[in-house]
């Protein structure tokens, strides 16, 4: 079974659980939000690609309208709900619309798994940090791989294999190979960059 879904192709990647905030400014996106709010109905965002988008997205819902001004735009914030497929693209509206088959993630990450993902992030922030205060997480209690890969500074390819994955152990895990493959070098870099302030001298 399929559902049809407005469709919002923006240039990034939205994961379920997540938050994001929108300026909704063009008449397609105000017609479509305001039936999304009189229907309370979700819709997709899409990452753009090219001159398409990926096929692989996430619906949405209006979380809170943060403010609306005189000419029908709106501050809003949306959240990610679940991922979908995108299965084929109406264009009879004046914002696309998709037909998409709804995706289940599967929840099958131990909690060594788990653990180590987020020690591991915790490790990154403080080095990227460089001694400033770090922000305190808090991470859900499932789908950890969508909180941790909405805070990581990666391109939107790798945040589209993310999300097109189905296991979240088989995120983690390639999340884990991120942090182990980035960590080191980061810290190389801090550690070259003290030398070269203290002209060569290790204090």
């Amino acid at each position: 079974m399929s559902d049809l879904l407005p469709l919002f192709p923006l240039e990034l990647v939205l994961f379920p659980g997540m938050a994001l905030p929108l300026h909704i400014f063009e008449p397609r996106y105000k017609e479509m939000i305001g039936e999304c709010l009189q229907h309370d109905s979700p819709f997709g965002i899409v990452r753009t690609v090219g001159d398409g988008v990926a096929q692989i997205g996430c619906s949405a819902e209006v979380a809170t309208v943060v403010k609306r001004y005189d000419d029908g735009r709106m501050d809003i914030v949306a959240r990610g709900l679940q991922r979908f497929e995108l299965i084929e693209i109406h264009q009879e509206r004046s914002f696309l619309q998709g037909e998409v088959k709804m995706l289940k993630d599967e929840s099958d990450a131990d909690a060594q798994t788990r653990k180590k993902a987020l020690d591991l992030h915790s490790s990154l922030l403080l080095l990227a940090a460089s001694g400033q205060a770090v922000p305190t997480l808090d991470p859900p209690d499932d789908l950890l791989s969508f909180y941790l890969i909405s805070h990581l500074p990666v391109d939107l390819d790798f945040k589209q294999t993310i999300l097109a994955m189905p296991s979240e152990s088989q995120r983690l895990a390639t999340l884990i190979e991120y942090y182990e493959a980035i960590i080191p070098k980061l810290g190389k870099m801090i550690q070259g960059k003290k030398k070269s302030g203290s002209n060569g001298h290790i204090m």
